[in-house]
């Protein structure tokens, strides 16, 4: 479902950001995208959603090229940022029916989209308030709402479970699951190891713009935790 092939990008004045990377996420992955700050992972994010151009290399969302048909890749998939920009002069519910209708979401699935998972979020009785009146968490609630609700194919997420309290974030490991369980691909990036090691089942490591390691998560750490394995290979 995604592929980033030889994918190379710098910053102004040539220092790279990333540099000649390789991975596949497939349908039904929970793949972890994990490295210490300014390893390369929002670059390579931003460039997989097409947010951000890049020349070296290609990325591809389900065999199409993101900088040849970038519409089309993007009618397939949602993405989070780490922090989420709102249009916070709208209502909750008017925001989620903005997002719909930019997706052709039909008015049957989307009322039945919009309560499913504001219910289970627990935003339900917040969604007629502005936004502007939200917390941090509930923006995020609502931001992750908005990615659901035209069942994506690929789902990006740039540490998705900073500002979720332990109820909310036991909610969206449930909903990542279940979108991987009808063939939808999950591609995230997060600091939180424990949470990785027991979500995802494969896992790619990045360090100064380079991958230094990836594959099946049981095959990357061996019988060491997550936490042990990228403290050694962040330390080489």
């Amino acid at each position: 479902m995604l592929e980033i092939i030889n994918f190379s990008k710098s910053y102004t004045g040539g220092k790279p950001a990333v540099s000649n990377l390789n991975l596949k996420v497939m349908p039904g992955d929970i793949y972890g995208f994990i490295g210490h700050n300014g390893a390369g992972k929002t670059t390579t994010i931003k460039a997989a959603v097409g947010i951000l151009n890049f020349k070296d290399g290609d990325i591809k969302i389900n065999g199409m090229s993101i900088k040849e048909t970038p519409l089309e890749c993007k009618k397939l998939l949602a993405y989070i940022p780490d922090n989420p920009d709102l249009y916070e002069s709208m209502k909750g519910i008017k925001y989620l029916n903005f997002i719909a209708d930019i997706y052709e979401v039909s008015l049957q699935e989307r009322e039945s989209k919009i309560k499913y998972y504001a219910d289970a979020f627990e935003l339900t009785s917040s969604l007629n308030d502005s936004i502007s009146s939200y917390s941090h968490g509930m923006k995020q609630k609502l931001a992750l709402i908005s990615a659901f609700i035209h069942s994506p194919k690929l789902l990006v997420l740039d540490e998705p479970f900073v500002g979720l309290d332990p109820i909310a974030a036991h909610t969206l490991k449930g909903f990542m699951k279940e979108l991987t369980q009808n063939g939808g691909s999950i591609f995230f990036s997060t600091h939180v190891l424990e949470v990785a090691e027991k979500l995802c089942n494969k896992i790619a490591i990045i360090k100064d713009g380079k991958l230094i390691s990836q594959g099946y998560m049981d095959e990357v750490k061996g019988d060491s935790s997550l936490e042990e394995i990228f403290l050694e290979l962040s330390d080489r």
